[in-house]
C-alpha cells in the first residue's frame, strides 16, 4: 500500500471508528502533509510512490529536527510527532507493516501554560456590552451567556440547535469531543438571554429554516470564526484587561467555578473532559491567586 493511500484510510479510521473531531483529523492531515513535503524536497521521496516501509527512524528524526530549527514551538513539534506515531500504530494493528520506526521516538515534555480567564466583574461587563435593541446584541448577549453559563467549547456552541434547548430544567444538550454528549446547565440570566434572542430572531429562522440555536443575521448558521469576532470585539468594547478568545469564557467558568469551593471532580464533568489531568490545570490558577492575595495581604509574606 502507497503511503497516500494507507494516510487515506488513517484519516478514514480516525473519524469513523475513533470518532475524533473534523477538526482533529484536520489538524493530523496538515502534520502529515508537511511531512510528506519535507520528504519530496529534502529527501526527493515522492509520496506516491514510496510505501510507509521507506520512512525510517532516521528520516523522522532529521524532520523533527527541521521542525526545531525552524523555530517552532515544543508543543508543535510534539503535535507533529504524535500524528505521527498515532499512524504507525494504526499501520502495525491493521497488519500492514511489522517495524515501527517511531517506537525509539518520544514527545517531549511540554511546559503547560495557565490559561487566560477574567474576572468575574470583567466577565460580567464583558457579557452585558452588547446593544440589546438590535437583533445582533440580543444573540451576542445570549451567546456569551450561554458560553460562560455552561462552559462551552466554540465547536459545541455552534453545534448547538434548536432541539438541544431544555428550558424546563434549564439545560442544553452538548455534543462534545470523540461524540461525547453532556448536559450544560443555563443559569437564570442565560435562560432570559436565550428568551429574548429567540423572539426576536423567530421571523428571520421561518423564512431560512434553519435549526441551528446561533444565526448570522441573515438567517444561516453562525461559524466558529465569527463567534471569535464576536467575543473580541465585547472584550474590547468593555476594555477588560485580556481580549479572550471564546475559549476564554470557558476557562473563567471553570477558573470561578473552582475559586468559589466546587469539587475538582464535578467542575470535571461539567467541562465534559474525558480525563481528570485536564481539569487539574486549573487548581494550578486558583493556587496562584491564592498566593498574590496572601502575597499582597500578609505583613511577612
Amino acid at each position: 500500500m502507497r503511503l497516500t493511500e494507507s494516510l487515506d484510510s488513517f484519516f478514514l479510521y480516525l473519524k469513523e471508528e475513533k470518532n475524533l473531531s473534523e477538526m482533529t483529523v484536520l489538524s493530523y492531515s496538515r502534520d502529515w502533509q508537511s511531512l510528506m513535503d519535507w520528504l519530496e524536497n529534502q529527501e526527493k521521496l515522492d509520496p506516491e510512490k514510496i510505501d510507509p516501509q521507506m520512512i525510517t527512524e532516521a528520516h523522522i528524526r532529521r524532520y523533527l529536527y527541521y521542525l526545531n530549527k525552524k523555530g517552532l514551538a515544543r508543543a508543535t513539534i510534539n503535535r507533529h510527532l504524535a500524528a505521527v506515531k498515532s499512524y504507525y500504530k494504526y499501520l502495525l494493528r491493521k497488519g500492514y507493516l511489522k517495524e515501527n520506526p517511531t517506537r525509539e521516538l518520544t514527545v517531549g515534555k511540554t511546559p503547560r501554560k495557565l490559561p487566560h480567564y477574567l474576572d468575574i466583574e470583567e466577565i460580567v461587563s464583558v457579557i452585558e456590552a452588547p446593544d440589546l435593541t438590535t437583533e445582533g446584541g440580543l444573540r451576542d448577549r445570549a451567546l456569551m451567556e450561554v458560553l460562560y453559563s455552561g462552559g462551552l467549547r466554540v465547536s459545541e456552541l455552534v453545534g448547538l440547535t434548536l432541539n438541544d434547548l431544555d428550558f424546563e430544567n434549564q439545560t442544553v444538550l452538548v455534543m462534545g469531543k470523540g461524540g461525547r454528549q453532556r448536559l450544560a446547565n443555563l443559569g437564570g440570566p442565560a435562560v432570559e438571554a436565550l428568551r429574548n434572542y429567540l423572539a426576536a430572531m423567530a421571523p428571520k429562522r421561518k423564512v431560512s429554516g434553519c435549526k441551528a440555536l446561533f444565526l448570522n443575521l441573515r438567517g444561516g448558521p453562525l461559524t466558529d470564526r465569527a463567534v471569535r469576532d464576536i467575543v473580541h470585539k465585547y472584550c474590547n468594547q468593555a476594555g477588560a484587561k485580556d481580549n479572550l478568545s471564546p475559549h476564554g469564557f470557558r476557562h473563567s467558568f471553570a477558573t470561578h467555578l473552582l475559586d468559589n469551593g466546587a469539587d475538582l471532580r464535578a467542575v470535571q464533568e461539567l467541562l465534559g473532559h474525558k480525563r481528570i489531568s485536564s481539569t487539574q490545570i486549573y487548581t494550578h490558577v486558583s493556587k496562584a491567586k491564592l498566593k498574590k492575595v496572601y502575597d499582597s495581604a500578609h505583613p511577612r509574606a
